[in-house]
Parts: C-alpha cells; sequence; structure tokens
C-alpha cells in the first residue's frame, strides 16, 4: 500500500442558499417577524428594490445555480397563504425572498468519509483509464452532514486526477413520500439537468435525518438479467437517533432514498455486495455494534438475520469491528476491507477475504492493520481516525480514498495481489 498526494480539504466557499426563517415568535403587535419584514419591503419604491437587488446579484449571484428561481420558490413558502403578498410586483418578491435565504457553507467544517465507484459514463478513455464518482460526506455549521460527489479518472498507470474543483453547489428538487406526514422517510430528488455531477449536493431532506446525511457506501450493482444500476446505504441522524436509508439512481441525476428494515439492517454501516450470490443479494452487516457480519435480503431492503463472520481478536480492533465499504470481488474471494477500533480510540483499515460462493465463510483475515494514521493525518476533528466507506478496483490497484480523523480525504493505491497473498497466508 502506498499513499499519493492528494488531499482533498473542507472549502468554507462551498456553499447552497437554504430558507433562512427569523424567530417566528410574536412581536407585541401581534404579529411574526415574517410579516414585519413583509411589510417593510412591500413600502419600498421600485428604484430603492433594483438597487437591492442588483447588488445582490452582484455579490452572490455566481455562488448559486439561479439565484432568482431560489428566491421566487422562498417567496412562496413564506407567503404561500396572503393574496396581498402574491399580488406584489416580481422584484418585489424577489427582494422579499432575499431576506429569507441564507448561505450555509456545506463543508466548513469537514470533507471525509469517501466512497468510489465505476462512473456511469466511461466513454471517450484512453485505454486502461477509469472513470470514478466519489461520494463524500461534507460536514457544515451545527455538525450537519450532507452527501456531495466528485469525479475524475485513475489511468492506465494508476495516477489519480480529480476533475476540476466545483465552484458553486447545487441541491435538488425533492419529493417526500407522505409529504402529510412528520415521520416520512422517503423521498426521490432530481438534481438541474444543466448541473455537474461534481456540483450536487444531497443535504437532509426529512425528519429521520435533519441532523446528517452520513457515510454513504456506493456500490455498483450487476443484477441477473445484466442490467446495472447504483445503491448507496447510509446512516440517517435525527439528532437523538440512527437509522439507514437506501439511496439508488442509474445516472447521479435523479435518486430515490427509501428505508431499510429488518434485524440485518440494525445500527450503522451496512453495505451492499455488488452482485447476487445463490439468487440473493447479500450485505455486511453490524448489528450488533462490534462485530463484522452478513446479512441475506431477496429485495434489497428487508435485510434477515445476519451471520457473524469476524469478531475482535487483535488489540488494534478489541474494542469494535466495522466494514470499509461493499466487498470487492476478485477470482480468489469478496474483498472486505473492515475498519477496527483499538486503544485510545484509534481507528485502523485492515481486510478480510470472504467465500465467493458462500460469503459466510471466511477465506482470510489481515492480522495487522493495512493502514493506519501517520503524521498530520492524526489530527483533526476526530484525532487518530482513518475511515473509508468503498473502495474501487482498477486493474490489480485498489484504489482506496479515506477519511483522516473526521477532516480531509486522501488516496491510498493498494496492490491487489500482495493483499489476497497476505490474505490467503493468514486463514
Amino acid at each position: 500500500m502506498r499513499r499519493t498526494d492528494h488531499l482533498l480539504r473542507p472549502d468554507p466557499d462551498r456553499v447552497v442558499a437554504r430558507l433562512f426563517l427569523p424567530g417566528q415568535e410574536l412581536a407585541s403587535s401581534g404579529r411574526s417577524r415574517a410579516a414585519a419584514v413583509l411589510e417593510r419591503v412591500r413600502t419600498l419604491d421600485d428604484a430603492a428594490v433594483e438597487r437591492e437587488l442588483t447588488a445582490l446579484t452582484d455579490a452572490f449571484d455566481d455562488r448559486h445555480h439561479d439565484l432568482e428561481a431560489t428566491w421566487e420558490t422562498h417567496f412562496a413558502h413564506v407567503c404561500h397563504g396572503s393574496d396581498e403578498a402574491r399580488s406584489m410586483p416580481a422584484q418585489h418578491r424577489r427582494l422579499v425572498g432575499a431576506y429569507f435565504t441564507a448561505e450555509y457553507a456545506v463543508q466548513s467544517a469537514a470533507l471525509f468519509n469517501p466512497s468510489m465507484v465505476a462512473h456511469p459514463d466511461q466513454s471517450g478513455l484512453p485505454a486502461g483509464s477509469t472513470r470514478f464518482v466519489m461520494t463524500l460526506r461534507s460536514t457544515g455549521e451545527g455538525h450537519v452532514s450532507s452527501m456531495e460527489l466528485r469525479t475524475g479518472t485513475v489511468d492506465v498507470d494508476d495516477v489519480v486526477r480529480f476533475d476540476p474543483s466545483p465552484t458553486r453547489a447545487v441541491q435538488p428538487v425533492v419529493a417526500v413520500e407522505q409529504a402529510q406526514r412528520s415521520d416520512a422517510r422517503g423521498y426521490d430528488i432530481t438534481f438541474p439537468a444543466d448541473s455537474a455531477m461534481n456540483e450536487r449536493v444531497l443535504m437532509p431532506q426529512t425528519p429521520a435525518e435533519r441532523n446528517g446525511v452520513e457515510d454513504v457506501r456506493m456500490v455498483r450493482l450487476e443484477h441477473a438479467d445484466g442490467a446495472t444500476s447504483y445503491a448507496g446505504t447510509y446512516t440517517a441522524y435525527d439528532g437523538r437517533g440512527i437509522s439507514i436509508q437506501l439511496l439508488r439512481t442509474q445516472d447521479f441525476e435523479t435518486m430515490s432514498s427509501r428505508p431499510l428494515s429488518g434485524p440485518g439492517a440494525r445500527d450503522k454501516g451496512l453495505a451492499i455486495f455488488p452482485r447476487q450470490v445463490g439468487g440473493r443479494w447479500f450485505a455486511m452487516s453490524r448489528a450488533d455494534r462490534e462485530s463484522n457480519a452478513v446479512a441475506a435480503s431477496d429485495d434489497l431492503v428487508h435485510w434477515h438475520e445476519p451471520v457473524v463472520v469476524q469478531r475482535p481478536e487483535h488489540g488494534w480492533e478489541a474494542i469494535q469491528l466495522g466494514n470499509c465499504g461493499s466487498p470487492v470481488e476478485t477470482e480468489r474471494g469478496w474483498l472486505v476491507l473492515t475498519h477496527g477500533v483499538g486503544p485510545m480510540r484509534t481507528y485502523s483499515i485492515g481486510a478480510l477475504l470472504l467465500d465467493l460462493d458462500d460469503p459466510t465463510r471466511v477465506v482470510g483475515r489481515l492480522r495487522s492493520p493495512l493502514l493506519t494514521t501517520l503524521g498530520d493525518e492524526r489530527s483533526g476533528y476526530v484525532p487518530n481516525v482513518v475511515y473509508s466507506c468503498g473502495a474501487m478496483l482498477h486493474g490489480r490497484t485498489l484504489v482506496l480514498p479515506y477519511g483522516t480523523s473526521d477532516s480531509a480525504t486522501r488516496i491510498a493505491l493498494v496492490d491487489v495481489d500482495a493483499l489476497l497473498d497476505a490474505l490467503v497466508a493468514a486463514p
């Protein structure tokens, strides 16, 4: 295993425009603060409104996708019950919307815990190159986590190149299932067709995930009929409890999110195998919160009772084990990257090899870590952590993106043949 020089740090300039509602407490007059703001803008003459909008556009337009449409949407949200407000001139409506809009820096605190999969479009590449999509967990104010995307290529010589960093962040249009219910957990999203993939950000959408869309483990699925799709399990965090959701997509433009169920989907860290085995789907599970297990499913939604395949054994994993993303298929077995927590709450990345035809049978496991924190990787929001949500096989190299101390993201390259030899030698 060797580290590359890549380092993705959080960028506070990466912002989204989201609805801002000043306190709705009633003033002594009995009117809400929103109503007062609306009335103040209504009294401005046309020239004053134009000056305000021109200054706002100059300052903010290049940081956002269709900012005027966002202002219109936020105006409609705040003033939906007021016929008088809807009769305001268009420019006044936009200015009202601007007063109820705020920028939020989605990665002001951290950019970490990545997963990597082959891009759905592999056209136009030189022989031996692979285009990839990387999911990243970004964390902003209030420790709220979102999913971001990055793209790039790995060439025939295993040189990793990221596409240029995005200058803006784009949010999707969301349709929530059973919108009348406060506990709805399923939704569909569509990003603007003219947005670049690496501009797209999925922030929390439902009460179940209001505090975080965390640690997406994305995998490219190969279906029995030859079709392919993408699925990503993630932890939904509401500020008190957690649950597991499943993102599904064909193109990373339109996605669906649905809750998972069953004993195999308890806790967090479910990671789906890329294809069925014996007509069933399988996934790595950590339902008991400390061991690696394998659970089966007939529909990718309900996960049956897991079978434990690896318990904490060595010092560097004595507190708990988990996976670092979906298993990777090799000719010698399912290669599973694992994480172990040891003394001083240090996180390390290890590896496990499972039988291709029976994923509950262990072929080998590393006795020592594959990757531990070194140097400045030890310092961050949560010190002494290396963690990944999924690696990508490129020829005979495993491209391993990993988060360091819940702060930044780096890349390591693993010699697959050497790793498999080590696993088989340590059954």
